[in-house]
Protein backbone atom coordinates (compact mmCIF):
# COMPACT_ATOMS: atom_id res chain seq x y z
CA UNK A 1 0.00 0.00 0.00
CA UNK A 2 1.33 3.44 -0.95
CA UNK A 3 1.82 5.87 1.94
CA UNK A 4 0.32 9.34 1.98
CA UNK A 5 2.53 12.35 2.62
CA UNK A 6 1.35 13.81 5.91
CA UNK A 7 1.64 17.40 4.80
CA UNK A 8 -0.51 18.65 7.67
CA UNK A 9 2.39 17.88 10.02
CA UNK A 10 5.30 18.38 7.63
CA UNK A 11 4.16 21.94 6.88
CA UNK A 12 4.43 22.74 10.60
CA UNK A 13 7.71 20.92 11.23
CA UNK A 14 9.49 22.06 8.05
CA UNK A 15 10.21 25.56 9.35
CA UNK A 16 12.13 24.01 12.27
CA UNK A 17 14.42 21.74 10.24
CA UNK A 18 17.45 23.99 10.84
CA UNK A 19 16.33 25.78 14.01
CA UNK A 20 18.22 25.04 17.21
CA UNK A 21 15.33 23.38 19.06
CA UNK A 22 14.84 19.68 19.63
CA UNK A 23 11.87 18.60 17.55
CA UNK A 24 9.74 16.21 19.63
CA UNK A 25 7.04 14.16 17.87
CA UNK A 26 4.66 12.66 20.40
CA UNK A 27 1.55 10.55 20.04
CA UNK A 28 0.00 7.16 20.56
CA UNK A 29 2.02 4.17 19.40
CA UNK A 30 1.39 3.14 15.74
CA UNK A 31 -0.12 6.49 14.73
CA UNK A 32 2.58 7.17 12.12
CA UNK A 33 5.38 9.08 13.89
CA UNK A 34 8.12 6.94 12.32
CA UNK A 35 6.66 7.48 8.85
CA UNK A 36 6.80 11.24 9.38
CA UNK A 37 10.42 11.00 10.47
CA UNK A 38 11.19 9.12 7.26
CA UNK A 39 9.34 11.72 5.20
CA UNK A 40 11.40 14.48 6.86
CA UNK A 41 14.60 12.58 6.04
CA UNK A 42 13.48 12.15 2.43
CA UNK A 43 13.07 15.91 2.13
CA UNK A 44 16.45 16.58 3.73
CA UNK A 45 18.18 14.13 1.39
CA UNK A 46 17.29 16.42 -1.51
CA UNK A 47 19.81 18.96 -0.17
CA UNK A 48 21.89 17.13 2.47
CA UNK A 49 24.39 14.33 1.90
CA UNK A 50 23.15 11.10 3.45
CA UNK A 51 26.19 10.67 5.70
CA UNK A 52 25.00 13.76 7.61
CA UNK A 53 21.67 12.13 8.43
CA UNK A 54 21.68 9.58 11.25
CA UNK A 55 18.57 7.57 12.12
CA UNK A 56 18.05 5.13 15.01
CA UNK A 57 14.85 3.31 15.97
CA UNK A 58 15.21 2.05 19.54
CA UNK A 59 12.52 -0.57 19.03
CA UNK A 60 14.69 -2.14 16.33
CA UNK A 61 16.64 -5.13 17.63
CA UNK A 62 19.74 -3.69 15.95
CA UNK A 63 19.90 -0.97 18.63
CA UNK A 64 18.70 -3.01 21.58
CA UNK A 65 21.99 -2.74 23.46
CA UNK A 66 22.28 1.03 22.97
CA UNK A 67 20.03 1.65 25.95
CA UNK A 68 21.88 4.25 28.04
CA UNK A 69 22.95 7.84 27.46
CA UNK A 70 26.62 6.84 27.58
CA UNK A 71 26.21 4.09 24.99
CA UNK A 72 24.27 6.38 22.66
CA UNK A 73 26.96 9.06 22.98
CA UNK A 74 29.67 6.52 22.17
CA UNK A 75 27.70 5.20 19.18
CA UNK A 76 27.08 8.61 17.58
CA UNK A 77 30.50 10.20 18.00
CA UNK A 78 32.32 8.16 15.28
CA UNK A 79 29.77 9.35 12.70
CA UNK A 80 30.71 13.01 13.23
CA UNK A 81 33.46 13.69 10.70
CA UNK A 82 33.34 17.47 10.14
CA UNK A 83 31.84 20.74 11.36
CA UNK A 84 28.85 20.71 8.98
CA UNK A 85 25.35 20.27 10.40
CA UNK A 86 24.24 16.75 11.20
CA UNK A 87 20.60 15.70 11.43
CA UNK A 88 19.97 13.21 14.22
CA UNK A 89 16.74 11.16 14.31
CA UNK A 90 15.94 9.11 17.41
CA UNK A 91 12.74 7.06 17.19
CA UNK A 92 11.11 6.02 20.51
CA UNK A 93 13.89 7.66 22.50
CA UNK A 94 12.29 6.76 25.86
CA UNK A 95 13.97 3.33 25.64
CA UNK A 96 17.34 4.99 26.32
CA UNK A 97 17.99 5.54 30.01
CA UNK A 98 18.82 9.20 30.81
CA UNK A 99 18.32 10.09 27.14
CA UNK A 100 17.75 13.74 28.06
CA UNK A 101 21.38 14.05 29.19
CA UNK A 102 22.87 12.84 25.92
CA UNK A 103 20.47 15.03 23.90
CA UNK A 104 21.58 18.04 25.94
CA UNK A 105 25.21 17.07 25.29
CA UNK A 106 24.68 16.72 21.52
CA UNK A 107 22.88 20.03 21.44
CA UNK A 108 25.67 21.77 23.33
CA UNK A 109 28.67 20.25 21.53
CA UNK A 110 27.60 19.40 17.98
CA UNK A 111 26.38 21.36 15.01
CA UNK A 112 23.19 19.35 14.76
CA UNK A 113 19.43 19.37 14.38
CA UNK A 114 17.72 16.78 16.57
CA UNK A 115 14.39 15.02 16.00
CA UNK A 116 12.94 12.54 18.50
CA UNK A 117 9.71 10.60 18.89
CA UNK A 118 8.07 9.11 21.96
CA UNK A 119 4.87 7.26 22.82
CA UNK A 120 4.46 8.48 26.38
CA UNK A 121 3.87 12.09 27.43
CA UNK A 122 6.34 11.63 30.29
CA UNK A 123 8.88 12.27 27.53
CA UNK A 124 8.03 15.98 27.67
CA UNK A 125 6.40 16.46 31.05
CA UNK A 126 9.18 14.75 32.95
CA UNK A 127 12.58 13.63 31.73
CA UNK A 128 13.05 15.84 28.69
CA UNK A 129 11.35 18.99 29.95
CA UNK A 130 13.33 19.18 33.18
CA UNK A 131 16.77 19.34 31.58
CA UNK A 132 15.84 20.97 28.29
CA UNK A 133 13.18 23.47 29.31
CA UNK A 134 12.67 26.05 26.59
CA UNK A 135 14.81 24.10 24.13
CA UNK A 136 12.18 21.79 22.62
CA UNK A 137 9.20 22.16 20.34
CA UNK A 138 6.45 19.53 20.41
CA UNK A 139 4.29 18.23 17.58
CA UNK A 140 1.50 15.89 18.60
CA UNK A 141 0.89 13.31 15.89
CA UNK A 142 -2.56 11.75 15.66
CA UNK A 143 -4.08 8.87 13.68
CA UNK A 144 -5.33 9.65 10.18
CA UNK A 145 -7.94 12.37 9.98
CA UNK A 146 -11.00 11.69 7.84
CA UNK A 147 -9.44 13.72 5.05
CA UNK A 148 -6.18 11.76 5.24
CA UNK A 149 -8.08 8.45 5.25
CA UNK A 150 -9.84 9.39 2.03
CA UNK A 151 -6.53 10.51 0.52
CA UNK A 152 -5.11 7.06 1.34
CA UNK A 153 -7.83 5.38 -0.73
CA UNK A 154 -7.31 7.84 -3.58
CA UNK A 155 -3.53 7.42 -3.94
CA UNK A 156 -3.93 3.63 -3.82
CA UNK A 157 -6.71 3.83 -6.42
CA UNK A 158 -9.06 1.85 -4.19
CA UNK A 159 -12.80 2.52 -4.22
CA UNK A 160 -14.04 4.31 -1.12
CA UNK A 161 -16.34 2.06 0.93
CA UNK A 162 -19.99 3.04 0.74
CA UNK A 163 -20.98 5.44 3.52
CA UNK A 164 -17.33 5.68 4.56
CA UNK A 165 -18.07 8.25 7.27
CA UNK A 166 -19.79 5.53 9.33
CA UNK A 167 -16.81 3.20 8.82
CA UNK A 168 -14.45 5.95 9.99
CA UNK A 169 -16.60 6.81 13.01
CA UNK A 170 -16.63 3.17 14.06
CA UNK A 171 -13.07 2.05 13.33
CA UNK A 172 -11.13 5.32 13.48
CA UNK A 173 -7.95 6.30 11.65
CA UNK A 174 -5.06 4.16 12.92
CA UNK A 175 -3.00 3.96 9.69
CA UNK A 176 -2.43 0.20 9.47
CA UNK A 177 -6.07 -0.66 10.03
CA UNK A 178 -6.76 0.38 6.42
CA UNK A 179 -4.73 -2.62 5.22
CA UNK A 180 -7.64 -4.81 6.33
CA UNK A 181 -11.08 -4.92 4.73
CA UNK A 182 -12.90 -7.43 6.90
CA UNK A 183 -14.29 -5.95 10.13
CA UNK A 184 -13.17 -8.93 12.21
CA UNK A 185 -9.59 -8.38 10.99
CA UNK A 186 -9.77 -4.65 11.77
CA UNK A 187 -11.07 -5.43 15.26
CA UNK A 188 -8.31 -7.99 15.87
CA UNK A 189 -5.64 -5.54 14.67
CA UNK A 190 -6.90 -2.74 16.93
CA UNK A 191 -7.12 -5.09 19.90
CA UNK A 192 -3.51 -6.16 19.33
CA UNK A 193 -2.34 -2.54 19.03
CA UNK A 194 -4.24 -1.53 22.15
CA UNK A 195 -2.79 -4.45 24.10
CA UNK A 196 0.72 -3.56 22.90
CA UNK A 197 0.34 0.07 23.99
CA UNK A 198 -0.85 -0.95 27.44
CA UNK A 199 1.95 -3.51 27.84
CA UNK A 200 4.80 -1.33 26.57
CA UNK A 201 3.80 2.19 27.61
CA UNK A 202 1.93 1.52 30.85
CA UNK A 203 2.71 -1.85 32.46
CA UNK A 204 6.39 -1.75 31.55
CA UNK A 205 6.76 1.68 33.17
CA UNK A 206 4.87 0.70 36.34
CA UNK A 207 5.17 -2.88 37.53
CA UNK A 208 2.94 -2.17 40.56
CA UNK A 209 -0.25 -1.82 38.52
CA UNK A 210 -2.94 -4.36 39.32
CA UNK A 211 -3.62 -5.47 35.75
CA UNK A 212 -7.17 -6.72 36.24
CA UNK A 213 -8.21 -3.45 37.85
CA UNK A 214 -6.47 -1.39 35.19
CA UNK A 215 -8.06 -3.36 32.35
CA UNK A 216 -11.52 -2.90 33.86
CA UNK A 217 -11.07 0.84 34.43
CA UNK A 218 -9.47 1.52 31.04
CA UNK A 219 -12.24 -0.37 29.25
CA UNK A 220 -14.87 1.62 31.14
CA UNK A 221 -13.23 5.00 30.44
CA UNK A 222 -12.84 4.28 26.72
CA UNK A 223 -16.33 2.83 26.26
CA UNK A 224 -17.73 5.95 27.94
CA UNK A 225 -15.50 8.45 26.13
CA UNK A 226 -17.35 11.72 25.72
CA UNK A 227 -19.60 11.19 28.70
CA UNK A 228 -19.24 13.15 31.93
CA UNK A 229 -16.33 11.82 33.98
CA UNK A 230 -17.21 10.61 37.46
CA UNK A 231 -14.80 8.66 39.65
CA UNK A 232 -17.76 7.74 41.85
CA UNK A 233 -19.61 6.15 38.91
CA UNK A 234 -16.50 4.20 37.96
CA UNK A 235 -16.06 3.02 41.55
CA UNK A 236 -19.67 1.83 41.68
CA UNK A 237 -19.29 0.10 38.30
CA UNK A 238 -16.11 -1.67 39.37
CA UNK A 239 -17.50 -2.75 42.73
CA UNK A 240 -20.68 -4.05 41.06
CA UNK A 241 -18.59 -6.07 38.61
CA UNK A 242 -16.58 -7.57 41.47
CA UNK A 243 -19.16 -8.22 44.18
CA UNK A 244 -18.18 -11.89 44.48
CA UNK A 245 -14.53 -11.37 45.35
CA UNK A 246 -15.14 -8.13 47.27
CA UNK A 247 -12.16 -6.52 45.53
CA UNK A 248 -12.86 -2.80 45.78
CA UNK A 249 -11.04 0.16 44.27
CA UNK A 250 -10.24 3.62 45.62
CA UNK A 251 -10.90 6.87 43.79
CA UNK A 252 -7.21 7.82 43.90
CA UNK A 253 -6.43 4.59 42.02
CA UNK A 254 -8.98 5.51 39.36
CA UNK A 255 -7.42 8.95 38.89
CA UNK A 256 -3.97 7.34 38.73
CA UNK A 257 -5.05 4.85 36.07
CA UNK A 258 -6.81 7.48 33.98
CA UNK A 259 -3.66 9.62 34.11
CA UNK A 260 -1.69 6.66 32.74
CA UNK A 261 -4.15 6.37 29.85
CA UNK A 262 -3.59 10.06 29.14
CA UNK A 263 0.19 9.73 29.26
CA UNK A 264 0.05 6.86 26.77
CA UNK A 265 -2.03 9.14 24.49
CA UNK A 266 -5.01 6.77 24.60
CA UNK A 267 -7.37 9.44 25.93
CA UNK A 268 -7.43 13.25 26.12
CA UNK A 269 -8.94 15.11 29.04
CA UNK A 270 -11.31 17.99 28.39
CA UNK A 271 -11.95 20.63 31.03
CA UNK A 272 -15.06 22.72 31.49
CA UNK A 273 -15.29 26.37 30.43
CA UNK A 274 -17.61 28.66 32.35
CA UNK A 275 -19.11 30.70 29.51
CA UNK A 276 -20.58 33.36 31.78
CA UNK A 277 -17.44 33.78 33.89
CA UNK A 278 -15.14 33.29 30.88
CA UNK A 279 -12.84 31.03 32.85
CA UNK A 280 -11.57 27.47 32.67
CA UNK A 281 -12.83 25.43 35.63
CA UNK A 282 -10.58 22.96 37.40
CA UNK A 283 -13.14 20.19 37.05
CA UNK A 284 -12.23 17.42 34.62
CA UNK A 285 -15.41 17.18 32.62
CA UNK A 286 -14.84 14.51 29.96
CA UNK A 287 -12.31 12.28 28.25
CA UNK A 288 -12.21 11.50 24.54
CA UNK A 289 -10.45 8.55 22.91
CA UNK A 290 -7.46 9.41 20.72
CA UNK A 291 -9.05 7.09 18.14
CA UNK A 292 -12.67 5.92 17.98
CA UNK A 293 -11.47 2.45 16.99
CA UNK A 294 -10.18 2.06 20.56
CA UNK A 295 -13.59 3.14 21.83
CA UNK A 296 -15.29 0.56 19.61
CA UNK A 297 -13.20 -2.40 20.80
CA UNK A 298 -13.95 -1.48 24.42
CA UNK A 299 -17.73 -1.28 24.12
CA UNK A 300 -20.45 -3.80 23.35
CA UNK A 301 -22.92 -1.23 22.05
CA UNK A 302 -22.41 1.30 19.29
CA UNK A 303 -25.22 3.85 19.09
CA UNK A 304 -24.29 6.66 16.72
CA UNK A 305 -27.40 8.60 17.64
CA UNK A 306 -26.09 9.23 21.17
CA UNK A 307 -23.52 11.54 19.43
CA UNK A 308 -20.58 10.51 21.62
CA UNK A 309 -18.73 8.85 18.73
CA UNK A 310 -19.36 11.92 16.57
CA UNK A 311 -18.28 14.29 19.34
CA UNK A 312 -15.08 12.26 19.63
CA UNK A 313 -14.36 12.62 15.90
CA UNK A 314 -15.02 16.38 15.99
CA UNK A 315 -12.95 16.88 19.15
CA UNK A 316 -9.94 15.10 17.62
CA UNK A 317 -10.28 17.14 14.44
CA UNK A 318 -10.37 20.40 16.40
CA UNK A 319 -7.24 19.42 18.34
CA UNK A 320 -5.57 18.41 15.08
CA UNK A 321 -6.23 21.92 13.75
CA UNK A 322 -4.47 23.44 16.73
CA UNK A 323 -7.44 24.79 18.68
CA UNK A 324 -7.96 24.72 22.44
CA UNK A 325 -11.18 22.85 23.20
CA UNK A 326 -13.39 22.79 26.30
CA UNK A 327 -16.87 21.68 27.20
CA UNK A 328 -19.09 24.67 27.86
CA UNK A 329 -21.15 25.41 30.96
CA UNK A 330 -24.07 27.85 31.00
CA UNK A 331 -26.44 28.58 33.88
CA UNK A 332 -29.02 26.33 32.18
CA UNK A 333 -26.94 23.47 30.90
CA UNK A 334 -24.02 22.60 28.64
CA UNK A 335 -22.59 23.30 25.21
CA UNK A 336 -20.65 20.47 23.60
CA UNK A 337 -17.57 22.54 22.79
CA UNK A 338 -16.08 25.95 23.37
CA UNK A 339 -13.41 26.24 20.69
CA UNK A 340 -10.67 28.84 21.21
CA UNK A 341 -8.25 30.16 18.61
CA UNK A 342 -5.83 32.57 20.26
CA UNK A 343 -8.04 35.15 21.95
CA UNK A 344 -11.08 34.40 19.81
CA UNK A 345 -13.67 31.67 20.26
CA UNK A 346 -16.79 30.00 18.91
CA UNK A 347 -19.41 27.63 20.34
CA UNK A 348 -20.40 24.25 18.93
CA UNK A 349 -23.10 21.63 19.26
CA UNK A 350 -22.77 18.18 17.65
CA UNK A 351 -25.74 16.08 16.57
CA UNK A 352 -26.13 12.85 14.60
CA UNK A 353 -29.15 13.82 12.51
CA UNK A 354 -31.93 16.35 13.08
CA UNK A 355 -34.96 14.70 11.47
CA UNK A 356 -37.63 16.65 13.33
CA UNK A 357 -38.41 20.20 14.37
CA UNK A 358 -38.11 19.05 17.96
CA UNK A 359 -34.54 17.85 17.45
CA UNK A 360 -33.57 21.01 15.57
CA UNK A 361 -35.05 23.16 18.32
CA UNK A 362 -33.22 21.24 21.05
CA UNK A 363 -29.81 21.63 19.40
CA UNK A 364 -30.20 25.27 18.39
CA UNK A 365 -31.84 26.33 21.66
CA UNK A 366 -28.78 25.13 23.59
CA UNK A 367 -27.23 28.48 22.65
CA UNK A 368 -30.08 30.60 24.07
CA UNK A 369 -28.49 31.19 27.48
CA UNK A 370 -25.31 32.50 25.82
CA UNK A 371 -25.17 36.30 25.53
CA UNK A 372 -21.67 36.18 24.02
CA UNK A 373 -21.76 37.25 20.37
CA UNK A 374 -19.09 34.74 19.28
CA UNK A 375 -20.10 32.53 16.31
CA UNK A 376 -22.28 29.52 17.07
CA UNK A 377 -22.34 26.26 15.10
CA UNK A 378 -24.41 23.09 14.97
CA UNK A 379 -22.67 20.18 13.23
CA UNK A 380 -24.60 17.13 12.05
CA UNK A 381 -24.70 14.58 9.22
CA UNK A 382 -27.73 16.29 7.65
CA UNK A 383 -27.06 17.19 4.02
CA UNK A 384 -29.38 20.19 3.86
CA UNK A 385 -28.42 23.53 5.38
CA UNK A 386 -30.46 24.07 8.55
CA UNK A 387 -28.87 27.38 9.56
CA UNK A 388 -31.19 29.93 11.13
CA UNK A 389 -31.38 32.78 13.64
CA UNK A 390 -27.69 33.59 13.19
CA UNK A 391 -26.59 30.05 14.07
CA UNK A 392 -24.66 28.23 11.34
CA UNK A 393 -25.33 24.59 10.50
CA UNK A 394 -22.44 22.61 8.96
CA UNK A 395 -22.51 19.10 7.55
CA UNK A 396 -19.93 17.02 9.44
CA UNK A 397 -18.31 15.56 6.32
CA UNK A 398 -17.97 19.05 4.83
CA UNK A 399 -16.27 20.17 8.02
CA UNK A 400 -13.90 17.19 8.17
CA UNK A 401 -12.96 17.73 4.51
CA UNK A 402 -12.36 21.47 5.05
CA UNK A 403 -15.18 22.41 2.70
CA UNK A 404 -16.68 24.48 5.50
CA UNK A 405 -14.46 26.03 8.15
CA UNK A 406 -15.03 27.86 11.40
CA UNK A 407 -14.91 31.59 12.05
CA UNK A 408 -14.00 33.06 15.42
CA UNK A 409 -14.72 36.32 17.19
Amino acid sequence: MRIIKRELYLSKIRKYYDIDLIKVLTGVRRCGKSIILNQIMDELKLKITENHIIYMNFEDFEFEEINTAKKLHEYINPFIKDSKKYYLFFDEIQHVKDFEKVLASFKATLNCSIFVTGSNSTLLSGELATLLVGRTVEFQIMPFSYQEAIELFEINEKPLPENFIIDYIKWGGMPQRFVFEDESEIKKYLEDVFKGIVEKDIYKRDSNIEKYKFNTISSYVLSNAGKEFSAEKITNYYNTQNEKNKSGIEKKTIYNYVEKLEKAYLVSRVKRFNIVGKEVLKTIEKHYAIDTGFRTINTNLINYEDTFFLENIIYNELILRGYSVYTGKTYKGEIDFVVIDGKKKCFMQVSYLMPSEETIKREFDAFKPIKDASPKYVLSLDKIDLSHDGITHINIEDFLLHKKDLYFA
